[in-house]
């Protein structure tokens, strides 16, 4: 069984609050809009993280990270990128991909709204964990926390870590 953070949309800014959840993870899994690399090298020192590079991210951060990452945890078939759409309106880059070889869990971020739903055609859970940062739109900075065991994704959690600003 592993314990994930997932978090997204940190635009540079980490505190100890987010440090707090990360501790308590066994992986970090961070879905784009990092900011500077400081947030994923202070991550990686507490924690083994996954990540992808977000719409906002530097060359410096194309070059560490991916577009995709798709891995397996444990029995799941994971894949997360930045801008990947909603169920029944996924990124055009993506769709054929999703289409013909779904994940069991799809990830992104870049919306800066927590969405956790399931994908009855594609037979997959779609999660957004919003938005970790200080920077947007979003009113109230969150994260999700969940556990992986064999295949199956449970204890599900939203983590609201307080106002934006």
């Amino acid at each position: 069984m592993k314990k994930i953070l997932l978090l997204s949309d940190t635009h540079s800014h980490i505190d100890e609050t987010i440090m707090k959840y990360v501790r308590q993870a066994d992986e970090v899994w961070h879905a784009g809009d990092i900011g500077d690399l400081s947030v994923t090298d202070t991550i990686k020192k507490e924690k083994p993280l996954k990540a992808v590079y977000g719409n906002i991210d530097n060359a410096e951060a194309r070059l560490e990270f991916p577009l995709n990452n798709r891995f397996f945890c444990e029995g799941v078939d994971v894949w997360i990128t930045h801008i990947g759409g909603y169920p029944g309106k996924y990124n055009q880059t993506i769709r054929e991909e999703i289409n013909t070889n779904p994940p069991k869990l799809f990830i992104c971020g870049h919306s800066h709204i927590l969405k956790v739903m399931p994908d009855n055609k594609l037979n997959l859970i779609h999660m957004n964990p919003g938005a970790a940062g200080v920077h947007g739109f979003h009113q109230i900075r969150t994260m999700l926390r969940f556990e992986i065991n064999g295949d199956n994704i449970q204890n599900l959690e939203v983590i609201e870590i307080g106002k934006r600003a």
